[in-house]
């Protein structure tokens, strides 16, 4: 995208942008045809993202959020909530954030303290609580939250819309990142917010199966949006040894940047067939998909930001100063390792599916 660096620099959010995107169908590429979404797999997305990662990481890991939180709804809602609520969010005439983690439950989602208490004598909840580090918080018009309907742990868990507009929702100040810089980043604070009965998304008590639910899609999308900036970061260094030229010669002439290359774009090509197979899996319904995701995520965040590291390297000084594309690219790439379920975390979820397989 021609903009990026500038929206970058600037902390730009580039809401029409994004809702041009939408009118090629990218605000609800899972959502079925008669809510205005393109009826996409997940494979068909994540080829989708890594090339417009390929152009901008920032911008296209919020479209992954939006486009994971309308399918929530495609997947959880009922009849009626999907034709109310997703012809504006594919079209994205209204923007969407997810909101699961909190100042105090990060890794640990299960044990999230935000909380959704029917008030007496109505169908309403009242939700209470702070979310933190929300993509598109504070200028998403829609937010889907996580809050504690019951018991302590998993099962009292349930999944709301909240509008913006809610009286009680409010927003902290805007975090100021290493990356991401072109979408916002805020905590989301609900102070009896009131929402009607007809905003939980499935079943009370479902949230945390919701929550999963998205991680495992969210996950792959991360992960194909490594992709996507590894492969400019691979293309930019052979372009800048290529011309570069130090002793007599060009740079990429020298064997061991030919071999540097090489295993750049090896670590990018396993990457990428790591996150088709996963989203494959998640396509099928294969009972191995949350693992794949994982391993996918885990692979590609932690393998295509040490490709963009080597990028910089190659550049030498120049890689380190904003006149070229791969210092963004290093600093867009090193969320992945972190958000969607930390890189840790991944390998517990391989760990335990490998331990369930053996029993």
């Amino acid at each position: 995208m021609p903009f990026a660096a500038q929206w970058d620099e600037q902390k730009h959010f580039p809401v029409e942008v994004l809702r041009k995107a939408a009118g090629l169908g990218f605000g609800g590429l899972y959502c079925g045809h008669d809510v205005g979404g393109s009826g996409l797999s997940r494979a068909d997305g994540a080829v989708i993202f890594e090339a417009l990662a390929y152009a901008d990481v920032s911008t296209t890991a919020y479209l992954t959020i939006h486009n994971m939180c309308a399918s929530l709804i495609e997947r959880y809602g009922t009849e009626d909530q999907r034709q109310d609520f997703l012809r504006e969010l594919t079209s994205m005439d209204l923007l969407a954030s997810y909101c699961l983690t909190e100042p105090n439950s990060g890794s640990d989602a299960a044990s999230l303290q935000t909380t959704a208490r029917r008030q007496a004598g109505s169908t309403d909840y009242i939700l209470n609580g702070e979310k933190a580090f929300i993509s598109g918080g504070g200028a998403a018009d829609v937010y889907l939250v996580m809050a504690r309907t019951g018991e302590a742990g998993p099962k009292g868990i349930s999944c709301f819309y909240v509008d913006k507009d809610s009286k009680g929702l409010s927003f902290g100040r805007q975090e100021d990142k290493l990356g991401w810089r072109s979408q916002p980043t805020s905590s989301v604070i609900l102070d009896d917010v009131r929402v009607p009965e007809r905003c939980l998304i499935g079943k009370e008590g479902e949230g945390f199966t919701i929550a999963m639910s998205a991680l495992d899609g969210g996950r792959i999308n991360i992960a194909t949006c490594s992709v996507g900036g590894a492969q400019f970061c691979v293309d930019a260094a052979q372009g800048y040894v290529s011309t570069r030229k130090q002793f007599g010669k060009a740079i990429i002439d020298f064997q061991n940047t030919q071999f540097k290359l090489a295993d750049m774009l090896t670590k990018v090509q396993a990457s990428r067939c790591l996150v088709l197979n996963a989203a494959t899996a998640l396509d099928s319904k294969a009972p191995w998909a949350s693992a794949s995701a994982a391993m996918a995520k885990r692979f590609a965040t932690d393998e295509c930001y040490n490709v963009a590291n080597d990028a910089l390297q190659l550049h030498g000084g120049y890689g380190y100063l904003k006149d070229y594309a791969v210092e963004r690219y290093v600093r867009d790439l090193r969320v992945h390792t972190i958000l969607e379920g930390t890189n840790e975390i991944m390998r517990v979820v391989m760990a335990r599916h490998m331990i369930k397989s053996q029993a």
